[in-house]
């Protein structure tokens, strides 16, 4: 089983790789840090030259009808903040941009404001293009979210999380004397809310984040030269991002380029020692290789530090019901729920295992409260989808 570190496992009963797809995470260091050459092996992808990589320009980029959007709708706002508060407006309108989630929508601007689907990256990329045209002062912001994991096929995704910080610009008419006022532009404000740490990242930092994504959907779909394009345009944009090398180390664990996968990630654990899913990868490529006692310490380090948290009793709950043991994945299921009960994602993952199980009475109930503790439309839309199946075959039986 891989885990990819997507923008990053653990103990488990099971053998596991992760992928650390940053729909938004990174490191925070801000220390110049060198390209290490040294861990690339151009010759074992001979076809990555080949393909057309995204530049910053392509990313960032957008075009006349975005333009004429902010012209219209924006610039005529003449208040800075009231002009950012109808970007956030027109993004989630419906009968504007109308953007909806989508968890592998890693987009350029362009491509997220017309297909009306972004991840939190391609929306937070899109606004600040969006909101620079429109002449606002905008940064990138990090949130230093709990470790939380989605599968994708045979692969654990690691994901974090980005928005956009909008800062007013200053008014001599006005004086704020207790700091700056702030608005965000995030898919899940709520997190903004609670008092997880936030550091202010570079535009550098964001394009390695999107090269990272794009990586990892290139290894879940296969396709390990375009993965490696990808993951040496991120280390080289961003050399002090832990994430792509340790996710180098995977593409090259996947490939059987066994040694350079371990000084990958351990390259990764060296530049941030909170990347434990490079460590967790790294102790299931040892043990793999029967070194069993170095991968147990790891492991033991890796279960001590990550006990405390919910979503690691989540990911232990997915890895048993994918290997069909629905009575472990019950039992771990319930321990994150007891540890955090308004997490809708665990209520859903509660109603899987019930209806796997033929309790459709119990499997409806977990479906109520997932829907009740669930604060976006898209995703309530998808379980009320749910729900009324789950209704229908409860009247059939």
């Amino acid at each position: 089983m891989f885990a990819l570190d997507f923008n990053a496992r653990v103990r488990l009963p099971i053998l596991m790789l992760i992928l650390l797809v940053v729909s938004c995470q990174t490191t925070t260091s801000n220390e110049k840090v060198s390209v290490n050459t040294t861990l690339y092996i151009d010759e074992a992808f001979p076809k990555y030259q080949t393909f057309d990589i995204e530049t910053e320009q392509d990313i960032f980029a957008i075009d006349q009808e975005m333009k004429e959007m902010v012209k219209e709708k924006l610039l005529v706002v003449r208040d800075s903040k009231k002009r950012a508060q109808e970007l956030l407006k027109q993004l989630f309108k419906k009968d504007s941009i109308n953007l909806s989630y989508q968890n592998l929508a890693n987009l350029t601007a362009i491509d997220a404001y017309h297909s009306g689907t972004a991840n939190c990256m391609s929306l937070t990329i899109m606004a600040y293009a969006l909101a620079k045209e429109a002449q606002l002062d905008v940064k990138f912001q990090k949130i230093q979210v709990p470790e939380y994991w989605t599968r994708n096929g045979q692969y654990n995704m690691l994901t974090g999380h980005v928005n956009l910080l909008l800062t007013e610009r200053p008014n001599p008419e006005q004086m704020i004397i207790y700091g700056k006022k702030l608005i965000q532009i995030d898919f899940d404000p709520s997190l903004f809310k609670n008092a997880f740490p936030k550091t202010i990242i570079g535009k550098p930092m964001v394009l390695a984040m999107f090269y990272n994504n794009k990586g990892a959907d290139a290894i879940v779909a296969e396709q390990y030269d375009l993965a490696y394009a990808y993951f040496k345009k991120s280390t080289q944009v961003a050399p002090q991002f832990s994430s792509a090398w340790g996710n180098l180390g995977i593409l090259y664990k996947v490939t059987e380029n066994y040694n350079l996968a371990k000084q990958a990630y351990r390259y990764a654990v060296e530049l941030d020692n909170r990347n434990l899913t490079a460590l967790g990868n790294l102790a299931f490529l040892l043990k793999s290789q029967g070194q069993i006692a170095q991968a147990d310490k790891i492991e033991r380090l890796l279960h001590s530090k990550r006990i405390k948290n919910p979503y690691y009793y989540a990911l232990l709950a997915d890895e048993a019901f994918y290997q069909g043991d629905y009575h472990q994945a019950l039992m771990h299921y319930k321990k994150a729920l007891k540890m955090n009960y308004r997490v809708h994602e665990f209520h859903f993952g509660l109603a899987k295992v019930y209806y796997a199980l033929n309790d459709i009475d119990k499997a409806e109930n977990a479906m109520e409260k997932a829907i009740s503790y669930s604060k976006s439309e898209n995703i309530d839309s998808q379980y009320i989808a749910k729900l009324n199946f789950l209704k229908h075959v409860s009247i059939s039986d």
